[in-house]
């Protein structure tokens, strides 16, 4: 089975093509700094050697922000604290990207204000749903600030033990509202055409390519969600040309993940008509490609056969530490509580996070042993290693 045969993914070699998906959890301080439970919750995902993760969306500067708990990667602090995390994942034998983020006008306002960040900025003025108010558009100066600042979390990354980086430039954040024109409506050399709304991102990936390296830079979009009111009319030239650069750009980039037209956000959905990602499948080939839209083991070995994806798993990776493990021996999968996927009140950070059972009924990681090099022991003892 395709699935669980390795595969090159920028400078490490994966021991099978499954891969835990981007999760927001909201478990970091309330400084933004990554906590030592965190380090035990991706230990946990890391238990499979081989196995490649991507954290959670991280913010790359204040600036960005505007969700609380939310981890960031611009301060010392932010950076040992990540570095506890990835610690225990490659003492497991695992890898872990950091998926790098800002939120743009999806920021929310009240957070802003609480933080001495208000009012909220995107690519335009153009007003989500929901929102009270229109966020302001980022000035020439500022966008290129904002690029600065990616360069930096990248480089921070590094230093706190990241094997790469991921772009989140999906689900309409920052640099996802810069490429679709439902929401830049700019007339500078930033919107208009689909080469201008590209830019930024493009920008984006030059400058942390040359800071890190291409073969550690990767990007995630999601050409048919319609998540904080985005979705164009038809996406496939836009997100074509983007892909195209990339590729040409930067031959040894990493990866193209990429969400499938049946989720929303954290919903799934109906497939309309015509909606396939299979044009960026023929951009990016042969590439490592990251598909990621409510897998089930079938449709993941079905997929990972035909189409030789690698495949990411979200909210099954929550619920099921050991899906690698799980889906190699059609292992029950476990369903998660959606009401404990974010921060609660009430409840200990920890219900819905570092308790789920692996498939022998523990729930227990020693992250403490793990960071020191535990070299794998703990899961060998569990049949994993």
């Amino acid at each position: 089975m395709k699935l669980f045969t390795p595969i090159k993914v920028g400078d490490v070699t994966l021991q099978h093509r499954v891969v835990m998906a981007p999760l927001t959890r909201e478990r970091a301080d309330e400084h933004h700094v990554p906590t030592p439970m965190m380090a035990e919750y991706y230990a946990q995902r890391a238990s499979s050697p081989g196995t490649m993760l991507i954290s959670e969306a991280t913010l790359v500067a204040p600036q960005a922000g505007g969700r609380s708990h939310v981890p960031g990667l611009w301060c010392e602090e932010q950076v040992a604290g990540w570095q506890r995390v990835t610690s225990t994942v490659h003492a497991q034998g695992s890898y872990i990207y950091a998926q790098l983020w800002a939120m743009g006008r999806a920021a929310i306002p009240e957070i802003l204000q609480s933080e001495g960040r208000y009012p909220y900025v995107s690519a335009s003025d153009v007003l989500l749903q929901g929102k009270p108010f229109p966020p302001r558009p980022l000035t020439i100066e500022e966008i290129k600030e904002y690029v600065e600042w990616f360069a930096i979390a990248a480089k921070n990354a590094l230093r706190a033990g990241f094997d790469g980086v991921e772009f989140h430039a999906a689900n309409g954040y920052l640099i996802d509202q810069f490429i679709q024109d439902t929401s830049n409506r700019r007339t500078d050399e930033y919107g208009g055409s689909i080469e201008n709304r590209c830019r930024f991102a493009l920008e984006i990936i030059d400058a942390v390519a040359q800071a890190i390296g291409e073969a550690r830079t990767g990007i995630r979009v999601s050409p048919w969600g319609a998540f904080s009111d985005m979705k164009m009319s038809d996406p496939r030239p836009t997100f074509s040309f983007i892909a195209s650069e990339i590729a040409k750009r930067h031959p040894n980039f990493a990866f193209l993940h990429v969400v499938e037209p049946r989720v929303e956000g954290a919903d799934d959905r109906v497939v309309l008509e015509d909606e396939s990602n299979d044009f960026l499948r023929e951009i990016w080939s042969p590439r490592p490609f990251i598909s990621a839209g409510a897998y089930l083991r079938d449709s993941a070995l079905q997929v990972s056969e035909s189409k030789g994806d690698i495949i990411a798993f979200g909210r099954l990776f929550i619920s099921n530490p050991d899906i690698v493990h799980r889906l190699q021996n059609d292992l029950p999968l476990v369903k998660g509580n959606r009401q404990t996927y974010y921060r609660t009140e009430g409840n200990p950070d920890s219900v819905g996070y570092i308790d789920y059972p692996f498939a022998d009924g523990t729930d227990e990681i020693d992250s403490e042993q793990a960071a020191a090099g535990a070299d794998n022991t703990l899961f060998k003892a569990r049949g994993r290693g």
